[in-house]
C-alpha cells in the first residue's frame, strides 16, 4: 500500500503546485486532496495532513517520527481527532507532499484520511488493558483495517465509511451509531450495528446481526461497503451517508442488508484468526492518587490520560511525552476519541514520572472538553470552537469550580459534528443568530446527550446562544450547581427545569 501510495504521490504534488497558482480553486482541490489525507486550511496559505493509525495506537517509534517530521520542516501545531487520529497542521502547501512521503517511509497510511473513502477503523482506546472489558478488540480492527486500505482504490462509494470496535458498554466510539460498528459481548462475541452516524438528521445504528464470532467480521464489513455501493445515494451529496438508507429502505432494510451478507458469506475466503498479544510486563503498585491515573486490568500496571486542552497541542509537548517514556518497557500511546492520548502499561514508577511530564493539560472534566479545529483553520467550519472553549475556560477559572460541577463540553464548529456535540451533557454547534434582525456569530445548544452502550441518547437541541454569550451562559451554571452541592449529574438529574431555565436566559 506504501509503495502503491508513493506512486500517486508526484500527481497530488502537481495538483498542489496547481491549487498554489490558483489554477484550480478551493473546490477542485479538496475533491482531490482529501483522498492522500490531506486539505487546504481556511484561505489556502496551509495545508494540514491526516496521519492515518488504527484504533488511535502510537508506538514509542511512532511517536518519534511524528517529533522529528515536525521539526524537520518547523512544524508546530498537532490536533488530536475525534476519530483517533493525528493531524499536522500550518504545513506550507508546497512541502505537504514531502511531508507525507516522510510519514509513509515512517509507517503512516495517510490514503483515505479525507474523501470518499474506508476512513481510521475507530478501536476503543483502552481496550487490552481497561479493566471489566468484554475482550481486547483491538486485533479484529487490525485486520480491518487492513482490508479497508485494500478497498480505497478498488470501490467508489458515494461518501465517507466510518468502521469501529468497542470493547464494553463505555462505547468510546459510539459502535452503535456509527456506518458499521461492532459491539463485544461479554461471551466472546460481537453485536453488528450499521447505518448510524452524527451530524445532520442523526441516527442511532440499525441492529443487524446478534453474536457473531470474530472471524467473520471482513464479510460484514464487505456487506456494508456493497450494501452502500447499492443503495447509497450518489446524486445528492448531503444525502450520501449510511443513515439515510434507513429512510431510503424502511422495513426492508435487514432484509436487502442480509441478502448481500448471504452472498459474501457463501462466496467466502474473508475468515480471519487473531492472536492477542499478552501484556507480560512485571508491575509495580504506586499509592498515587490522581484522576488523570487508573488502574490497568494487569497487576500493578498504570494509563496516564493526557487530554491537552481542545485536544491541540505543541510539539514540545509531545517530546516531553516522549523524552519521559522512550526508556520505559512496553510503554505506548492511544489516541482516544474524545481527543485525549492515554499513556498505558505504565507501572507504578513509571506512572508518577508521565503524570509529571504530562502536566499543563485538562485537570478537570470541563477542561476535557472536546472541540473540532475551528472555522479558523477548517474550510467547512461555521464558526471557531477552539476560540469558545478558550473563552469559556478563562471566564471560569476565577471561580475555580471543583471538579464535576462543570461536565465536558461538547463543541463542533458547523452541523458535521467533528466535536461530537450532539452526544455531550453539553453540546454545541456553530450557527448565526438573528439580533434585531442582523446575524450575529452563534452556537446551537444541545444538553443531555449520552454515548454509553444501553443509554444513548442524542441530545436535545434548545435554540441558538450569541457566542460572546456562552462564556457568561456557562460561569452561571457553574455557580448556581456548585451552590446546590451538587455535581452537574446530580443537578441535571435533580433540578432540570432550573438548568432548562439558565439556558433560556439565553437563547
Amino acid at each position: 500500500m506504501n509503495d502503491e501510495l508513493k506512486k500517486q504521490i508526484d500527481l497530488f504534488r502537481e495538483k498542489t503546485e496547481q491549487f498554489v497558482n490558483g489554477e484550480i480553486n478551493v473546490a477542485q482541490y479538496k475533491g482531490f486532496s482529501g483522498k492522500f489525507g490531506s486539505y487546504a486550511q481556511r484561505g489556502g496559505g496551509a495545508s494540514m495532513l491526516r496521519l492515518r493509525m488504527a484504533g488511535g495506537q502510537l508506538s514509542k517509534d511512532k511517536v518519534k517520527a511524528i517529533i522529528d517530521i515536525c521539526e524537520k520542516y518547523n512544524l508546530d501545531r498537532l490536533h488530536c481527532t475525534t476519530c483517533q487520529t493525528i493531524q499536522i497542521h500550518d504545513i506550507p502547501p508546497r512541502i505537504v507532499a514531502d511531508v507525507m512521503t516522510d510519514a509513509i517511509e515512517s509507517g503512516f497510511y495517510t490514503l483515505g484520511g479525507g474523501g470518499d473513502f474506508p476512513r481510521n477503523v475507530m478501536v476503543s482506546p483502552l481496550t487490552g488493558v481497561e479493566k471489566g472489558e468484554n475482550f481486547d478488540v483491538f486485533p479484529y480492527a487490525e485486520k480491518a483495517a487492513e482490508y479497508l486500505l485494500k478497498q480505497i482504490d478498488a470501490v467508489k462509494m458515494p461518501r465517507k465509511l466510518k468502521v469501529c470496535f468497542s470493547n464494553s458498554p463505555q462505547n468510546a466510539v459510539h459502535a452503535t451509531f456509527r456506518d458499521l460498528g461492532f459491539v463485544s459481548r461479554p461471551d466472546g462475541k460481537f453485536d453488528v450495528y450499521c447505518a448510524g452516524g452524527m451530524g445532520m438528521n442523526p441516527r442511532m445504528g440499525v441492529k443487524v446481526a446478534d453474536g457473531i464470532d470474530g472471524s467473520k467480521v471482513l464479510y460484514y464489513i464487505k456487506t456494508m461497503i456493497e450494501f452502500f455501493c447499492e443503495y447509497g445515494n450518489y446524486d445528492v451529496r448531503s444525502k450520501a451517508r449510511t443513515r439515510y438508507i434507513q429512510n431510503a429502505l424502511g422495513d426492508s432494510f435487514i432484509e436487502k442488508f442480509n441478502e448481500i451478507l448471504d452472498k459474501s458469506l457463501s462466496e467466502g475466503g474473508l475468515d480471519i484468526s487473531v492472536v492477542n498479544d499478552e501484556i507480560k510486563k512485571t508491575g509495580v503498585k504506586t499509592d498515587l492518587k490522581s484522576r488523570r491515573i487508573s488502574e490497568q486490568k494487569q497487576d500493578g500496571l498504570y494509563t496516564v490520560k493526557f487530554h491537552p486542552i481542545g485536544g491541540t497541542m505543541h510539539v514540545s509537548e509531545l517530546k516531553r511525552v516522549y523524552e519521559a517514556i522512550k526508556d520505559m518497557d512496553g510503554v505506548s500511546l492511544r489516541v482516544s476519541p474524545d481527543e485525549s492520548v492515554y499513556i498505558i502499561n505504565c507501572d507504578g514508577n513509571e506512572a508518577e514520572k508521565v503524570l509529571s511530564a504530562t502536566s499543563g493539560g485538562a485537570e478537570k472534566a470541563v477542561e476535557e472538553s472536546v472541540a473540532c479545529i475551528g472555522a479558523s483553520v477548517c474550510q467547512q467550519g461555521l464558526r471557531d470552537s477552539q476560540e469558545l472553549l478558550r473563552s469559556v475556560l478563562q471566564a471560569v477559572k476565577p471561580y475555580d469550580f471543583a471538579d464535576g460541577v462543570l461536565p465536558t463540553m461538547h463543541i463542533s464548529g458547523c452541523t458535521s459534528s467533528c466535536g461530537t456535540h450532539q452526544i455531550g451533557s453539553i453540546g454545541f454547534h456553530g450557527k448565526v443568530k438573528m439580533v434585531d434582525k442582523k446575524p450575529v456569530a452563534g452556537f446551537t445548544v444541545n444538553i443531555n446527550g449520552c454515548d454509553k452502550q444501553g443509554r444513548e441518547k442524542f441530545g436535545d437541541e434548545l435554540g441558538v446562544i450569541a457566542a460572546e454569550d456562552i462564556p457568561v451562559f456557562i460561569t452561571e451554571l457553574g455557580k448556581t450547581v456548585a451552590a446546590s452541592g451538587m455535581n452537574y449529574e446530580e443537578f441535571v438529574e435533580n433540578k432540570h427545569d432550573e438548568l432548562i431555565s439558565i439556558v433560556n436566559k439565553y437563547i
